[in-house]
């Protein structure tokens, strides 16, 4: 007897982030996969809020919530957990039927270069599949206020899908590289992209400080917790040594460090899709590596001649 049965042999890829579940980015990615030509199996694992610059943190101490959600043409579930959290019960095979044959992590409001590649829980959202075997990418587009939109986040999608689309091939083919996931980043101008480049993690990144307010809300009055009086540590710079009130800091940008050559942010800058392999072991810079081999024999003796 002849089996009807259709076999369902569509790919399946994984969406998750850090931006939250609702984050234009995230939806824009999903819309594209659903209507691709390939037509792909959706699922999102996704946080059900913000988890921007978490980088690789996992929770271990409580149990996580996962709500169904809906967007239209994939299987969606909002979670209180990390990007990573999310990427590890979406592969894990409790959540979905099956582990899924790639993750996608973004589209990300910002990019990820350079060393903002470690604060990333959009990179994380990745890595944390790579960790598994499982292939991924995250994706960040170079958001840009009051110059970029929110159909930029399609636009994004739109030209990351060849890559998605040859990734997907070489998993088919069991060609696919086990040693290293990838990291994309778009563009502001991502209409006029100059086209797809290989590079590598460069040492770019903000350099921040610390500005002592005296409330969240920079300007208004925050309540001493001990004596629910105002706090005078504004107008008393000897009161840092003795107030035993609430200090309140925040950041602030302070400069940035940039450099040139075939790295991942200034190819962006430059107008190229970047796309940087990126592994979980951090290799230190040779000059490190014959110092310390140097110095470390010498360790021991320094702590024999002092005993004496």
């Amino acid at each position: 007897m002849e089996n009807n049965k259709k076999i369902d042999d569509r790919a399946t890829i994984m969406v998750t982030n850090d931006d939250g579940i609702e984050a234009p980015g995230l939806q824009a990615l999903v819309r594209v996969l659903v209507s691709a030509p390939h037509r792909y199996r959706v699922w999102v694992c996704a946080p059900d809020s913000e988890m921007s610059a978490v980088s690789h943190s996992i929770t271990w101490r409580h149990a996580l919530s996962a709500k169904p959600v809906q967007i239209h043409g994939a299987t969606a579930f909002a979670v209180s957990g990390t990007p990573a959290d999310c990427t590890s019960l979406g592969i894990s095979k409790e959540l979905f039927p099956s582990v899924p044959d790639l993750v996608l992590s973004g589209i990300n409001m910002g990019s990820n270069c350079g060393y903002h590649i470690v604060y990333s829980g959009t990179v994380a959202g990745a890595r944390e599949a790579f960790f598994y075997g499982v292939p991924s990418i995250s994706i960040s587009y170079d958001w840009v206020k009051a110059t970029s939109s929110i159909d930029d986040f399609t636009l994004a999608a739109e030209a990351c899908l060849p890559i998605i689309n040859a990734v997907v091939s070489e998993i088919r083919n069991k060609t696919y590289p086990q040693k290293c996931f990838l990291n994309v980043d778009l563009p502001t101008n991502i209409q006029n992209h100059k086209g797809y480049k290989l590079t590598k993690q460069g040492n770019s990144v903000i350099k921040m400080g610390w500005k002592q307010v005296s409330s969240d809300a920079e300007g208004g009055h925050m309540s001493s917790a001990m004596t629910n009086e105002p706090s005078s540590v504004a107008s008393n710079p000897d009161a840092k040594a003795v107030s035993q009130e609430q200090l309140l800091f925040k950041r602030e940008v302070r400069g940035s460090k940039v450099e040139d050559g075939e790295t991942d942010h200034s190819s962006l800058r430059e107008g190229y899709i970047t796309v940087t392999p990126l592994g979980a072991l951090t290799h230190a810079d040779i000059d490190c590596q014959s110092f310390f081999k140097q110095w470390l024999p010498t360790v021991a003796e320094r702590s024999s001649s002092s005993a004496l």
